[in-house]
C-alpha cells in the first residue's frame, strides 16, 4: 500500500508543487508518493514556478492545481504546511510538520528561485529519513 506524502500551501501553484515535484523527482521508494493541494481555489502554477523548476530539470506545467479534501488529509501518511500551518483546517498534530517557507507570491523570480532551493534541501533530508 503507498503512503502519501502530502504537501500544502495557500493555493497549490507555487511550493507544494514544487515540494511534490522534488519528492516524486528524488524519491525512489516505490511505497511512498508525493502529492499537493491548497486551501484556496486556484487555476493555474505561477509562472516563475514553472520557470525556477524547470532550471532544475523538472517540469510542472502540465500540474493542475488541487483543493485540500478531508480525504487527502485523512489518508496522509505525513502532511509537510508551506508555512500555512496557522489557517489549514485539518492538520493534525501527530502527522504535520510545518516548513515555514515565505510565500514568493508577487516577488520576483530570485524569491522562487530561494524558496526552491529551501524546498529541494527539505525533500533530500525528508526522502533521507523515510
Amino acid at each position: 500500500m503507498v503512503k502519501y506524502v502530502l504537501f500544502v500551501c495557500s493555493e497549490n501553484s507555487a511550493r507544494s508543487q514544487m515540494a511534490e515535484a522534488f519528492f516524486n523527482f528524488y524519491n525512489k521508494n516505490p511505497g511512498f508518493l508525493g502529492m499537493s493541494a491548497g486551501l484556496k481555489m486556484t487555476d493555474t502554477i505561477k509562472p516563475y514556478a514553472i520557470d525556477v523548476m524547470k532550471e532544475k530539470g523538472i517540469d510542472i506545467s502540465r500540474q493542475k492545481p488541487k483543493m485540500l479534501t478531508l480525504d487527502m488529509v485523512e489518508n496522509a501518511h505525513k502532511i509537510y504546511t508551506m508555512g500555512c500551518i496557522k489557517s489549514c483546517p485539518a492538520a493534525p498534530p501527530e502527522k504535520t510538520f510545518d516548513w515555514e517557507l515565505e510565500d514568493p507570491a508577487g516577488k520576483p523570480i530570485e524569491a522562487y528561485r530561494k524558496v526552491r532551493d529551501d524546498i529541494e534541501q527539505k525533500i533530500k533530508r525528508l526522502i533521507s529519513e523515510l
